[in-house]
């Protein structure tokens, strides 16, 4: 028997969910929430639904905690009226995302499609607005379709792979905006300097708050502070800024920031803003027990955040799983480094891609794996929005592209494909194993050993999984007949003092030898996963904070003695 469980935020929820402004970074003050309740027809179903949007229908917050049969046709409706003076010239309706496929219709005409479920999309609706309009979002979803990107979803939850989501699971809403409006921007990180572009080319002003104005020529500003403040986890600074052109008016922020790979006393060291700098993190894999994909309130983010930082974490990575913006604010404001993982698709095998990798059977030439083209060119369309959505986040300093071999395909040249669409953060090309040659760190994943892996190499080491020591907390769990988890604790005290164990017998030495950073399985408990920091509801913590921070300080303390 599954319990349903609620995180705080879930149990309090009323009203309209997510009701703040969903773009952090190219905010204008048109906005209109569409987020609450929608009526849901489903193919084959004879009754509608009500359904609470943002939330998949899988879910408990939905209103509906169903998965429909794979294939149907998931119809979300609902009507809307323009408020007077609203419309500037062109209305837009934003989706955040939505699993898998969504075609929009307004008042019966077909304004556009959407083809995957981890990144947002954009309509312009103007020409078949009326003064009442009647909005439909057509979204199909069949996870027997391997080409499409997946994440942990699947039709059988158990283990490490978890319950799937369909249809609308972010926000829904509308905005007015000019004739000429700026569309799209691109803030780029050169060292000391900042680059701003935006689409199309616009001529006008950038006002940087602290700093002056600066000139928009042909779409562009460079911003070169003086004395900048250097955005990090010990100091997440961020400067605010306004473009306005003819027209348009935006705000945004910005941050100033850099990593690289220095050589110390023969060491490849990953450094943040000229420094070695230990990555000290924890796996994140975004999912929530009330509301599965979509947390009940953006304030999740930020307590999970805080949480994590408290116990002296400074990384977290995203895994798998591409989050609303709000989590990559909140990070950026916050300072918390993100490590993004790229969505994965395919099949998998547990033979191939689990049981003999870690046996450390880990070399796979990967030219000829998952030849699917349809697969393989709706991996790299997914991986280019991606990059293209979140590129302006400063939190974000790593991409992940291949997970333990998970859909992987001619990775030294989606290496190189990545590198053209981004050439300022590290790209990790194949996290655990199944290495090839482009890659920029060497990437580990050790739950069971042996730990002699770790040895030094020509590129920084990154231990980018291990851990999941197990902790079953009562009145807590998602599946008491079924947990899951590599070494199980009875109690805290004993969870605490097997995680000191690990990180002092095996990472801290681990740094002498070229560690940059370890991931650590996991930010929270995850279904029948119990190996979490916290528990799935969020509300018990099971570790002890002065004992993690003192352990984060001697994981930097030990680099800067390395690194003398």
């Amino acid at each position: 028997m599954l319990n349903k469980l609620y995180t705080s935020q879930g149990e309090a929820l009323t009203g309209t969910p997510w009701e703040l402004y969903p773009r952090p970074q190219l905010r204008r003050e048109s906005y209109i929430n569409l987020n609450g309740i929608w009526t849901l027809s489903v193919e084959g179903q004879e009754e509608p639904l009500s359904i609470r949007v943002p939330f998949c229908p899988e879910s408990l917050l939905s209103g509906v905690n169903r998965h429909f049969p794979e294939g149907s046709i998931l119809s979300y409706r609902r009507n809307f009226r323009l408020p007077e003076g609203f419309n500037k010239g062109r209305v837009l309706l934003h989706i955040g995302a939505a699993d898998q496929i969504a075609e929009v219709y307004i008042n019966k005409k077909f304004v556009g499609c959407h083809e995957g479920g981890y990144t947002a999309f954009t309509l312009d609706i103007t020409d078949a607005l009326e003064e009442e309009n009647l909005l439909e979002i057509c979204c199909t979803d069949d996870l027997r379709d391997l080409s499409m990107p997946y994440g942990k979803q699947t039709l059988r939850r158990g283990g490490m792979w978890y319950t799937p989501v369909s249809g609308i699971w972010q926000s829904v809403w509308l905005e007015s905006v000019p004739i000429r409006y700026i569309e799209d921007m691109r803030i780029e990180n050169r060292g000391y300097s900042v680059h701003i572009s935006i689409y199309p080319a616009l001529n006008g002003k950038v006002q940087v708050e602290g700093l002056g104005e600066y000139p928009l020529e042909n779409g562009r500003a460079v911003i070169e502070p003086k004395n900048p403040q250097l955005w990090s986890p010990e100091n997440p600074y961020l400067y605010s800024f306004k473009v306005v052109t003819e027209e348009d008016t935006v705000d945004s922020y910005f941050a100033i920031r850099f990593i690289d790979t220095k050589v110390v006393d023969g060491i490849p060291r990953l450094c943040l803003n000229g420094k070695p700098y230990f990555f000290h993190g924890l796996l994140d894999q975004g999912y929530w027990p009330d509301g599965i994909y979509t947390p009940a309130s953006p304030e999740c983010y930020v307590q999970d955040i805080i949480a994590m930082k408290r116990l002296g974490f400074n990384t977290l990575r995203k895994h798998i799983k591409v989050e609303a913006e709000e989590f990559y604010y909140q990070c950026d404001r916050l300072g918390m480094i993100v490590f993004q993982d790229m969505v994965n698709n395919s099949d998998y095998s547990f033979i191939r891609d689990t049981a003999i990798p870690t046996v450390r059977i880990q070399k796979l030439r990967d030219k000829h794996m998952h030849k699917d083209a349809k697969s393989r060119e709706r991996f790299l369309q997914c991986m280019e929005q991606t990059v293209a959505q979140l590129r302006n986040h400063p939190c974000i300093l790593y991409w992940t592209v291949f997970n333990e071999g998970w859909g992987q395909f001619d990775s030294d040249n989606v290496y190189q494909k990545l590198r053209t669409l981004d050439d300022t953060r590290i790209i990790d090309t194949t996290s655990g194993w199944f290495r090839r040659k482009c890659s920029d760190v060497e990437s580990l994943h050790i739950y069971f050993g042996p730990w002699n892996q770790i040895r030094p190499a020509k590129k920084p080491l990154i231990l980018s999984e291990f851990g999941g020591y197990a902790y079953a907390v009562e009145g807590h769990l998602f599946n008491p007949d079924n947990a899951y988890g590599y070494k199980t604790c009875a109690n805290r005290e004993q969870f605490q003092s097997q995680m000191l164990t690990l990180y002092q017998s095996k990472v801290l030495p681990a740094i002498k030898k070229g560690l940059c950073g370890a991931i650590c399985t996991q930010v929270s408990d995850v279904e029948d996963e119990i190996n979490g920091f916290l528990t799935y509801d969020r509300k018990v913590c099971k570790a002890d904070e002065k004992a993690m921070t003192a352990l984060a300080a001697q994981l930097q303390a030990q680099l800067t003695e390395e690194c003398k």
